[in-house]
């Protein structure tokens, strides 16, 4: 045999072997189980798959409200969340899925206790695919990623930046402060959620909720003393407070999808503001994004970006009980801060640092680096 013959029948053996591992590869099916967690959460944030697998992706949703999932092209996630928006009063005939060429594949709105699958084939392109859920307020918190390459490889879950922040922490304290709004069998089937409350609780926890004032990516945090908050995730704020009591959850947890949570007391602040916090000049646009929260000692710490710029919140009772302290941190600023109020809000205000000016508390960029504002409730206000 000629020497040229020999390298033909090398190259085409070599051919025929990587065809045959690609077929295999095809047609081996990697089966994805994702449910859903309270606080607007996949239970899986992650997994991997080859380029050119075939995929079964089932999705079951456990939660008391609905949800989809639709996985983008890399990078895209922001854009197609921000496109889900614009589509208003469009949105729940179309599911929530923008038209565009960077959503890949989606499953449209599951109700609570449905499951749907997805089948398709990966992409033949290494890389990071978010998948998201685009119901208005959620795709800011409830995302994960589709990580595909040959040979498995993910970063560490602490430093996996395609994942939600409070989900980098292998024992994930996070996850388990709903005090299990629903039972769970071992079949993974709903057992009737129990009303509000089948157990004694101790504050500070919190909910994720539907409630009035906020949008569907609420929170309500207890707090000792009979003080209660609202933090919308989707605006990166806190959206109002009250004293006297907690939430009722009972229609919600029934089953109701559009039923509401309750509020158990009386408003004392409602914000009024285009936003609490500005950076640099103050009467400029803020753009903002919630990066999650996490847990010191069971209080949230809220974390998100305005103007690209880092802020940390944590918010506790006041000490006699008649408001809260909103601990504040942006370590990373290097521009005056602005504290913004508005007369009418329910609450009278004093700031642990800076001067007060026309309705505003100014900050020099080292006292906005940690400080703190104190609310207390104004006598006979009215929101």
């Amino acid at each position: 045999m000629k020497p040229y013959k020999k390298i033909i029948v090398f190259t085409f053996l070599v051919f025929s072997v990587n065809q045959l591992f690609a077929n295999q590869i095809a047609d081996t099916v990697s089966i994805v189980k994702i449910n859903v967690l309270v606080g607007l959460q996949f239970d899986q944030v992650r997994f991997h798959v080859k380029p050119g697998q075939k995929v079964k992706l089932i999705f079951s949703n456990s939660d008391d409200m609905s949800h989809n999932l639709l996985i983008t092209k890399p990078g895209s996630r922001l854009e197609i969340v921000n496109e889900a928006l614009q589509l208003a009063e469009k949105g729940p005939s179309m599911d929530y899925i923008p038209k565009s060429a960077s959503v890949l594949w989606s499953i449209p709105v599951v109700n609570p206790n449905q499951t749907q699958t997805l089948n398709f084939i990966a992409p033949q392109q290494p890389g990071v695919y978010p998948y998201v859920c685009t119901l208005p307020g959620h795709g800011f918190i409830m995302f994960g990623a589709m990580y595909v390459n040959a040979d498995g490889n993910m970063p560490e879950l602490k430093n996996d930046l395609n994942i939600p922040e409070n989900r980098r922490l292998d024992n994930n304290s996070a996850l388990n402060i709903q005090h299990n709004e629903h039972k769970v069998n071992e079949e993974k089937k709903i057992i009737t959620a129990k009303p509000l409350h089948p157990y004694t609780p101790v504050s500070p926890y919190l909910y994720r909720v539907f409630i009035e004032g906020a949008s569907p990516a609420a929170l309500a945090v207890s707090l000792p003393g009979n003080l209660s908050y609202c933090w919308d995730a989707s605006v990166c704020k806190l959206s109002f407070a009250w004293s006297g009591g907690f939430l009722d959850n009972s229609e919600l947890w029934r089953g109701k999808g559009d039923a509401l949570a309750k509020v158990v007391g009386t408003l004392f602040f409602r914000d009024k503001t285009e936003f609490p916090l500005s950076i640099g000049n103050h009467d400029g646009f803020q753009v903002v994004d919630y990066k999650g929260y996490s847990l010191i000692n069971r209080y949230p710490e809220f974390h998100y970006t305005l103007n690209g710029i880092d802020v940390y919140e944590l918010i506790m009772p006041n000490n006699n009980g008649t408001g809260l302290i909103r601990k504040f941190r942006i370590p990373g600023g290097n521009k005056i801060v602005w504290f913004n109020t508005n007369p009418t809000d329910g609450v009278s205000y004093l700031s642990s640092a800076g001067k007060w000016k026309n309705g505003k508390w100014k900050l020099l960029p080292k006292q906005a680096k940690d400080f703190s504002i104190t609310m207390s409730r104004k006598e006979g206000g009215l929101l």
